[in-house]
Parts: C-alpha cells; structure tokens; sequence
C-alpha cells in the first residue's frame, strides 16, 4: 500500500472507528517522551536565557529522532513480516493520527449537556478540550470555546496531518504529530516556558504556516456547501479577521468558521488565573447557539473531505493516467 492509500484508508479508519477510550495511543508516547526529556535536559543547562533555549531546541531533536526512528522501525519491521502487515500498520497509524472523529465527539458531548440545560456538565465536557480556565465561562462562552477549538483544530488535527501524510506518508504524519504534541504541552509563553517552549513553538508554527491557511480555504469552500452556513461572509471574514492572533495560523481556520456562522469568536480568555486580552473574530451577527457545535463539526468534515479529495486526485491521478492510456 503506498501512503496515499493508506491516508485514505486511515482517514475512513478515524471516521469510523476513531480513538476508542482504553487504546494505547502514540501521542501520549510522545507526550512521555516530552515529559521525560524535559526532566533530563533542565538540569544539565545552565539557567537563564540562553540555557533554555539551548535545552529546549534539543529536546526539540530529540523527540522527533526518537519518533522518526520508532515509527521507521516498526513499519519497516511490519513489512519483513509480511506485506500486508506492513500495509496494515500504515493505515492504522494514518488513522491514529488523525483526530477528526474525536474532535466531534468531545465536541458534542457539550452540545448534549447544552441540550439538556445542564450548564455544570457543560462546563466540564469543554473543560476537556481548551487550555483556557473554564470556571468564567457563561452560557455563550461554552459555545464559543467549543466552536473554537473544532475550528482551531480542524487545521492541527485534521487537514495539516492529511497534508503532511499525503507528502510524506505515515512518518511524516507522525513528525507532525510529534512537533503539535510538543507545542501543545511546551510551547507557552509563560515563565516556566517562555524560553525553553519557543523552539517548539516555532516549529509549530513553521509546519503548520501552509496547512492552515489551506485549511482556512477549505473550510470557506465548505461553507458553501454546508447548508444554513455563508460562503461569502467566510472569505470576507477570513480576509479580514486571519491575522486576529499572537500565532501567525490560529485565526486562519477560526475568521472562516466565524463568518460561515455568522458569529463572533475569539475574544479576551483566562488562563491559569490570568485574564489574557485578545481581539475578537467574526461579527456579532447573532447570538452562538449549541447547534453551532453541529454546524462547525459539519464544515470541518467536509474541509477535510476536500482535501482528502485533493490529495488522492494529486498523488494517484498521474498512475491512473498512465494505467488508462497505457
């Protein structure tokens, strides 16, 4: 199976199946990993500054040649085994990467609480997937920070690793992962990492600076296909709004799915006691409601249904040519 096969295949593997709860995922290795390596580079450099930097850019190296080289290894291994085998773990890898069907899933567990006027149970569900203080949290802002992160996330879950799988197959996926994993969890700016988390964080950045603006376009092509949302009002809002960050990516996937919506997202947030200002995005067109749970998860699918389109037309389009005219 080459990798753009087994992109396909995992992305209807996540579709289907998803992560269920209880499996080993290869993120929280890596996030091990991170952990572990932090704990062992921190003593060994000297403090300040330049040491942080210094620490921090080798752990950088050190968790993506560990990652490379186990992920390398263990489909090499699969292939030795047998050729299905390794066609096997190739597409099972692919799905694990990808976090399509969890997004909704924690997503919608708010919509359920919402559903139900349980606003406490809310609270927790979206607890789940924001790194920002949820106890301030209204009403609207559950819906917002839910709205966000599918938003956000459709780019760092979904579409930069299909890009990145459909490039360089499973283990350039895996690289992905590996650099958003470290980010996710190094890569504030805070003063425990301000300095040791900034060559993740740049990293991050690097990798995803394509991905997400096509993600951004994509999801603004699907707003023309998702009934109930605005084509037109996403391009206006993504050209104005995209740049509404301190990251150079994350408004890019979140001012075309505010304007698809019709709502205004963004805004000042807490984080860890601290009120943090920031500009909004989109337009206060309308009051956020739950069903924009639903409607985000249905303009991320169909963003990812698109580029996984493309990426199969792309890689397998030339040998089917040949194949057709042979």
């Amino acid at each position: 199976m080459n990798h753009i096969l087994a992109t396909a295949a995992g992305f209807l593997l996540d579709l289907v199946v998803g992560d269920p709860q209880g499996w080993w995922h290869p993120v929280r290795g890596i996030g091990w990993l991170v952990t572990v390596a932090e704990g062992f580079l921190r003593p060994r450099f000297p403090g300040g500054k330049q040491g942080e930097l210094a620490a921090g850019a080798v752990l950088v190296l050190v968790v993506l040649a560990v990652t490379g080289t186990v992920t390398a290894a263990v489909l090499a291994l699969a292939r030795l085994v047998h050729p299905w085998l390794g066609s096997l773990c190739m597409g099972i890898l692919c799905g694990q990467i990808l976090a399509a069907r969890s997004l909704k899933t924690e997503s919608c567990k708010v919509f359920q609480a919402l559903k139900q006027q349980d606003v406490e149970g809310a609270r927790q569900a979206v607890s789940m997937i924001v790194g920002r203080d949820t106890a301030p949290l209204t009403r609207e802002g559950i819906i917002r920070a839910a709205v966000e992160t599918v938003a956000e996330n459709a780019s760092d879950g979904v579409i930069a690793p299909l890009c990145w799988m459909f490039l360089l197959g499973p283990l350039g996926g895996m690289l992905y992962k590996a650099v958003n994993t470290m980010d996710s969890m190094i890569g504030y700016r805070n003063d425990r990492y301000r300095y040791f988390g900034r060559a993740a964080a740049r990293l991050d950045d690097v990798v995803n600076y394509v991905p997400a603006r096509l993600s951004a376009l994509c999801l603004v092509l699907a707003a023309f296909l998702v009934p109930g949302c605005s084509g037109k009002n996403a391009w206006r809002i993504w050209r104005r709004d995209k740049r509404n960050h301190a990251s150079p990516n994350s408004a890019q996937g979140e001012s075309a799915c505010a304007g698809a919506l019709g709502v205004r997202l963004a805004g000042d947030a807490w984080y860890f006691g601290i009120l943090h200002k920031k500009p909004t995005i989109g337009d206060d067109l309308r009051q956020v409601e739950p069903e924009d749970i639903l409607q985000v998860n249905r303009l991320m699918y169909t963003a990812a249904v698109l580029v996984l389109a493309a990426g199969c037309c792309l890689g397998m389009g030339p040998a089917v040519f040949r194949y057709i005219v042979r």
